[in-house]
Formats: structure tokens, C-alpha cells, sequence
């Protein structure tokens, strides 16, 4: 009788040993390092001589603008608009998913599915989130909004 109990036990533990295995050993969301992928959770701006890490939000316009970095780094000019925030033709058309909200400051967002908007203040309207600017005050990012006018930015998924 010792001789199934051990072997039952043994079985137990095996079982017990490859779902911890199968738990540990699925694929990864993360990509290696140097690629990306359209579930990527940042992007970069570069505004002058700072580059900013923007967390992005996961909605439809987000993986395309993810698909469209992924061909290379988009440059555009951004503008003073309202005393809030800076806005610029992306180039390219993303798909909308508009909702009210009220803005603050490092917020990057969607306008009207071509043009991109930096708060450094706050609006309500509707817009569709891109994402958020990380590490930096609501100070930090003012001052390098406000630094010229117009700004040249270059999003980046490095």
C-alpha cells in the first residue's frame, strides 16, 4: 500500500509541476528589445532637445499610429493654439473613438483624426486619447511647450 500512495503522490506532484511550468512559460506581450509591436505602451516625443515618454492609451487610434511608427518616425510642426496647448497635422488620417473630457497638462490627444494636440493646460471637449506624457511636473511640460512657437516634433516608438 506505501508503494501507491508514493506513486500517487508523486503523480500529484507531477501534474502540480506542469501547470506552474505552463503558467510560467507562455509567450511574452513584451517584445525584444529594439522591436516593437502594435500593442506597444509607449512612443517618444522629441521636442528640442528633450525627449518625452508618452504612455499610450490602447484604443483602435493608437495601434495605427503604432502600425504607421513602425515604418519610421513622423516629423511635424505644432502651433500655439488657446493659450493651452500646441496642435499639428500628423500627416496621416487615425481612426477616431471621441469621448468629452477635460484635459491637463501633458495629455497628447487626437483631434479631428489628423491632427495632434500637447496640452500643457486643460480644455474640455471631445477628443480621442492618445496618451500621457510621463515623468515630467505640469511645470516641466509647459516650459517646453512654451519654449517656441511653432515647435517641431518627432514621435518615435524609440
Amino acid at each position: 500500500m506505501k508503494g501507491r500512495k508514493r506513486t500517487a503522490f508523486c503523480g500529484f506532484l507531477a501534474i502540480c509541476l506542469l501547470f506552474l511550468l505552463a503558467a510560467c512559460g507562455g509567450a511574452s506581450d513584451v517584445p525584444p528589445h529594439g522591436e516593437t509591436s502594435a500593442e506597444a505602451e509607449e512612443m517618444f516625443l522629441a521636442i528640442g532637445n528633450k525627449k518625452i515618454s508618452v504612455k499610450l492609451e490602447k484604443n483602435a487610434a493608437t495601434a495605427a499610429l503604432i502600425d504607421i511608427l513602425e515604418e519610421g518616425e513622423i516629423t511635424y510642426t505644432a502651433r500655439e493654439y488657446g493659450g493651452f496647448e500646441k496642435v499639428g497635422d500628423l500627416g496621416h488620417t487615425l481612426p477616431r473613438s471621441d469621448a468629452q473630457m477635460t484635459t491637463a497638462a501633458g495629455d497628447v490627444i487626437l483631434y479631428s483624426g489628423d491632427q495632434i494636440v500637447l496640452f500643457y493646460g486643460s480644455n474640455s471637449w471631445s477628443y480621442t486619447k492618445l496618451g500621457t506624457m510621463q515623468w515630467l511636473s505640469a511645470a516641466e511640460i509647459r516650459e517646453i511647450l512654451t519654449a517656441d512657437d511653432p515647435l517641431t516634433v518627432t514621435i518615435s516608438l524609440r
